[in-house]
């Protein structure tokens, strides 16, 4: 008796095995999912611009005019890490651009944003500034320092699509404007 209530033991298990099986196929054809569909999470970052215009004490950089198919995916202002302001896209092309400023514009910091990246000692003239070229492994650089802060547009992008972001930015800060009082 002891034989036979083994055999009915694997038995059962081999039918709820099934059973769970057929479950998961239904959920898996019924379940619509679209495998070609982009898993990108495009942010606004017009709250966060706002915020941080008015915050740093440097003029925030912001693309204007960008076409469509530039998709910013993450935004964020940290006061208290040295103002710094990101800003990342995915360029017509897929590739990863950001905009990072800070109020730190020392080498380590420069270094740390742009994934290691070293100055090539060549300039990029963009409108009527040069901008510092960076080339690393992982990400290229243009890296603007101004008096107080330092700008860094940086990626795996071309220096020819960090240049087209770079020409798209306009740099504006905000003041906090006094309450009006009541009359």
């Amino acid at each position: 008796m002891a034989g036979m209530k083994g055999k009915q033991t694997v038995w059962d298990m081999v039918r709820s095995l099934a059973v769970i099986g057929v479950v998961v196929a239904g959920i898996y054809i019924f379940v619509p999912h679209d495998d070609k569909s982009d898993p990108t999470h495009v942010v606004d970052y017009r709250v966060e611009t706002i915020t941080a215009r008015r915050a740093a004490p440097y003029p925030v950089a912001v693309p204007v005019g960008l076409p469509a198919q530039w998709r910013a995916t993450s935004v964020t202002y940290d006061r208290k890490a040295a103002n710094a302001w990101h800003l990342g896209f995915l360029d017509p092309k897929g590739q990863y651009v950001a905009i990072e400023q800070s109020s730190d514009a020392s080498v380590k910091h420069l270094t740390s944003v742009t994934q290691k990246a070293k100055p090539t000692g060549q300039t990029q003239q963009i409108g009527d500034q040069a901008w510092e070229r960076w080339e690393g492994e992982k990400y290229d650089a243009l890296v603007r320092q101004e008096q107080g802060y330092a700008t860094v547009v940086t990626g795996t992008a071309s220096f020819e699509e960090l240049g087209a972001m770079v020409a798209a930015l306009e740099f504006k800060q905000e003041t906090q404007q006094a309450p009006r009082q009541g009359s």
